[in-house]
C-alpha cells in the first residue's frame, strides 16, 4: 500500500504502486479536477504540486511520490477563491476549459517560487498545451495573481460557477386545446 498526503488528507491507496499517479487522483479518490490528455507528458493538463513542483501526474507512479505532499486543483480553492482562479476568470482566460487545471497547477508552483514572475519567467513554466491559444491572457492573469497574492490589488469575486437549480429547469404548463 502507498501512502501520501493529498489536499491536507493523509491517503492510503490499495493500488499497485505502478499505478500513474493521474489515475489514483481520479479513479480512487475521485479528484476528477486533475485532467488526462495525452498520457505521454506532454501537454500538462494532468500537472499537480509534489513537495511543490508542478509534477506531470500521468509520468509518476504512486510509488514514487511514498511520503509526498499533493495538491489539486480542488485542494487549492474548491470555492474558486484562490488568486489564480480569480484571475483566470476576470480576464477570461477559459476557453474551452480542460487545460486550466493543469496551467493553474503550474501557475501556482511558479507563483510560490517567485511572486513577482517576469514574463519570460512565465513562458517557461507554463509549458502545458493550450488549443484555445490563451496564452497572452495567461501571462497577465499569473502577473495579476502575482499582485493579488502580495496584497496590492484586489480581484474581485466572479459568479459562482453552475447553474441556479431555480434556472436548470421549468415546469410548462401544458397547452391545452383552447374550448368553445
Amino acid at each position: 500500500m502507498t501512502r501520501f498526503t493529498v489536499n491536507n488528507q493523509p491517503i492510503e491507496y490499495k493500488l499497485d504502486p505502478a499505478t500513474p499517479l493521474l489515475w489514483a487522483l481520479r479513479d480512487a479518490s475521485n479528484l476528477t479536477g486533475t485532467k488526462y490528455g495525452c498520457g505521454t507528458g506532454h501537454c500538462g493538463a494532468c500537472i499537480v504540486d509534489v513537495d511543490g513542483a508542478a509534477v506531470k501526474s500521468c509520468m509518476v507512479t504512486i510509488a514514487a511520490i511514498e511520503g509526498s505532499f499533493v495538491t489539486t486543483i480542488e485542494g487549492l480553492s474548491r470555492e474558486r477563491a484562490h488568486p489564480l482562479q480569480l484571475a483566470f476568470i476576470a480576464a477570461n482566460v477559459p476557453q474551452c476549459g480542460f487545460c486550466i487545471p493543469g496551467v493553474i497547477m503550474a501557475a501556482a508552483v511558479l507563483l510560490k517560487r517567485d511572486g513577482n514572475p517576469g514574463e519570460d519567467a512565465i513562458k517557461a513554466a507554463i509549458t502545458n498545451i493550450c488549443r484555445c491559444g490563451v496564452y497572452p491572457r495567461l501571462i497577465d492573469a499569473i502577473q495579476r495573481a502575482g499582485r493579488a497574492a502580495r496584497g496590492e490589488e484586489t480581484i474581485p469575486a466572479g459568479a459562482r460557477p453552475g447553474i441556479d437549480p431555480a434556472d436548470a429547469a421549468r415546469v410548462v404548463p401544458a397547452l391545452t386545446p383552447a374550448r368553445d
